[in-house]
């Protein structure tokens, strides 16, 4: 087996965008759902909640880039599950490429697919008002945790991809991915919410990142969330990344 994976992976890589390319609608759906929420929610729902902000989708947008990647990363496992049941890994075991690749192939290209998306979110967003006055390093900030929040579940949805028994069940999963920034700080400060709920929604991890992404839109200090954000999303990868392999490794073996 060759010992080339950079090489390989992008070779892989390239493969899977051509499909993406192929079918657009993928990103399209990817960011439909958000952006509807962020309607519902700015011109709906937005004037009976108390964000403390002067306008809703600056409070707002932080969480709803969270749920664009949460809904993005079903399509890996979509994508994933075909791939096993068609038998294309059978297919990458008789050549002489390196086996990590073809994982890493599919996580690159969702990485990409939904970067993409997020920014589609954020246009509609400025469509909608959301202004910022965030430094370049702020902004590059943003695009470094959402990009690590992107890995880290990805590499999440390769488990279900390699597991599940029907193409529904491997998409399935990312359900409760979308609906945990509903319980956070995304949509209403966790001051508002009880006591139990408040304590779940304070230490899980989509409310810091919210914050620290909330923080560098509006220049301000990040203060400690940055380092809970990053250490839930470096935690989430580092797992679901050794989960990932070892549940390949047992599959093609």
């Amino acid at each position: 087996m060759t010992t080339h994976f950079f090489g390989d992976t992008a070779v892989l890589t390239g493969r899977s965008l051509r499909h993406i390319l192929r079918s657009p609608d993928t990103i399209i759906t990817t960011a439909l759902m958000p952006i509807a929420f962020m309607l519902l929610f700015v011109y709906v729902l937005g004037g009976a909640i108390n964000s403390g902000s002067d306008s809703y989708v600056q409070y707002l947008l932080p969480g709803i880039l969270l749920i664009t990647v949460a809904s993005g990363i079903s399509y890996t496992a979509y994508r994933l599950f075909l791939d096993m049941k068609g038998g294309i890994f059978e297919r990458f075991q008789s050549m002489p490429i390196a086996r990590s690749s073809v994982l890493w192939a599919h996580v690159l290209t969702s990485l990409v697919a939904n970067m993409v998306a997020v920014v589609v979110v954020v246009l509609v967003a400025l469509a909608m008002g959301f202004r910022s006055g965030a430094s370049v390093l702020a902004w590059l900030g943003v695009a470094g945790i959402v990009a690590l929040f992107t890995l880290a579940l990805t590499w999440l949805a390769v488990i279900p991809g390699l597991t599940a028994k029907t193409v529904d069940g491997a998409g399935s999963f990312s359900y409760p991915l979308i609906l945990l920034p509903f319980i956070s700080s995304a949509f209403v400060p966790t001051a508002t919410m009880p006591g139990p709920v408040r304590w779940f929604a304070e230490n899980q991890p989509v409310t810091s990142i919210v914050n620290t992404i909330r923080d560098l839109f509006t220049d301000q200090p990040v203060g400690s969330s940055i380092w809970v954000a990053l250490a839930w999303c470096v935690g989430i990868l580092v797992l679901a990344y050794a989960v990932s392999m070892r549940v390949y490794r047992s599959r093609i073996s």
